[in-house]
Formats: C-alpha cells, sequence, structure tokens
C-alpha cells in the first residue's frame, strides 16, 4: 500500500474539521449541560442542606414546644390538683359542719320531745292524780265541807282587794245586778241568806240572785258576777293547783 502525502493531509483537515465541529456543536453543549447538571445539583445539595436545616430547626423548635408544653401541662395540673384539694376541704368543711348542723337540730329536737313528752307524762300524771284526788273526796265530800267552804267564801268576801271590791261597788247603768251562785249541794236558807247580804253590802245595785246546783264542783261554791268570777270549790282548787304544780316546772 502505497502511501500518499495528499490522502494523508487531506484526512489530517477532516480529523481536524471533525473536531473542530465536535467541539463547536457538541463538546461545548455538552460542557454546558454538564455545567447546568452540575449547577443544578449543587442547587440541589444547597437546597437539601437548607431544608434539613430548617428541619433541624423545626425539630428543635418542636422539641422546645413539646418540654414547654410538658412544664405547663405540668404546671396546670399541678394547679388543678391543688384547686381540687382546696375545692375538697372546702366542700368536706361544709359537709361537716352541715352534719354538725344537724346533729345540733336533732339533738334539740330530741331534747325538745323528750321534754315534751316528759311535761305530758307529768301533766298526764297531775290529772291523774287530781282526778283520784276528785275521786277521793267526792266520797269524803258532805254538807259539813260544803259549810266549811262558804265560811270560807264569806272571809274572802271580806279580804278582796280594793280593786275587787271598787269592780263590785262601781255602779253600773243596769237595773240590777244579776248573780249566779253555783253550790255542790243544796244551799240551806241560812247560808243563802248570809251570802245575800253580805254581797249586798258590796254591791249597790239592785241585785238578783240565781241558784243553781252542779254536783262536779265536788264541794263549795261559785259566784260568777258579770264577768267577774269567785271559787271557792274542791274541782277550781284540784284544777288550779295541778296547772300550777305543772308550770312551776
Amino acid at each position: 500500500m502505497e502511501f500518499n502525502l495528499s490522502t494523508f493531509v487531506l484526512e489530517i483537515i477532516n480529523f481536524l474539521i471533525l473536531i473542530w465541529i465536535l467541539q463547536k456543536l457538541f463538546y461545548k453543549p455538552l460542557l454546558n449541560v454538564i455545567a447546568k447538571r452540575k449547577q443544578f445539583i449543587d442547587q440541589s445539595l444547597a437546597d437539601a442542606k437548607n431544608l434539613k436545616k430548617e428541619a433541624e430547626q423545626q425539630r428543635s423548635l418542636y422539641e422546645d414546644r413539646q418540654k414547654l408544653w410538658e412544664q405547663e401541662k405540668q404546671s396546670a395540673m399541678t394547679a388543678l390538683q391543688r384547686q381540687l384539694d382546696v375545692e375538697k376541704a372546702t366542700q368536706l368543711y361544709q359537709l361537716n359542719t352541715d352534719l354538725e348542723q344537724e346533729r345540733q337540730k336533732a339533738k334539740v329536737t330530741l331534747s325538745r320531745q323528750q321534754q315534751e313528752l316528759q311535761q305530758q307524762a307529768e301533766k298526764q300524771a297531775l290529772q291523774n292524780g287530781a282526778k283520784f284526788a276528785s275521786l277521793l273526796l267526792e266520797q269524803t265530800a258532805g254538807p259539813e265541807l260544803e259549810r266549811r267552804l262558804f265560811t270560807l267564801t264569806l272571809n274572802k268576801l271580806t279580804t278582796l282587794p280594793e280593786i275587787c271590791k271598787l269592780n263590785l261597788t262601781t255602779p253600773e247603768n243596769k237595773k240590777s245586778v244579776v248573780i249566779k251562785i253555783t253550790s255542790a249541794f243544796p244551799l240551806p236558807i241560812d247560808m243563802s241568806q248570809q251570802l245575800e247580804q253580805k254581797l249586798e253590802g258590796l254591791i249597790n245595785n239592785r241585785l238578783n240572785f240565781q241558784y243553781h246546783q252542779d254536783t262536779a264542783l265536788i264541794a263549795g261554791l261559785r259566784l260568777d258576777i258579770g264577768a267577774w268570777v269567785l271559787n271557792a270549790n274542791l274541782l277550781h282548787e284540784l284544777i288550779g293547783f295541778t296547772e300550777f304544780d305543772y308550770e312551776s316546772k
């Protein structure tokens, strides 16, 4: 094979032209693409670093907020527990106070009930005693006792308080004064006359005497002069003794 210089030169020229074409049309665009790709990768890496940095910052901020939230939650729980303890203590104190008040009320009510029962029992005992005494006196009462009580009545009329005498001696705008005389036994004439004379000496008006008999008095008299009443009988004395003895307790 013969060496042809012109062919060799042409090959060199073709090769140089190819290199120029490659450099002009392919290599520089490729370098630009590579540079742009590298710049994109660098930018992506930078963005990734920035994102990682921001993520680290966000994580740190989240952890700080988490710790702060835990602290606030713990503080709130502590405050709530303290408030619940105070409220519990207050409610317990109020409950104990209410229970003590209820106990005191129940104690007072029980004491009052016991006192009322005792008073009722005492009153019943006094009434029973009065009934027994009344039955006993009914069996022993008679005209003799009646006369003694009559004498007592005359003495009472003699020793009346001034205010009573004033009420009896004050004239009234009436034609006559009705005097109701009630006795346990029929009143003898001599006793009725003595009583009428005594009353006529005390009262200025004309007197109208009305006589009645009531065995419930047991023995003695009862004088009704208007609104004024004079009792000198065993029934009234028994009732007065019972009421006085009961009220004195």
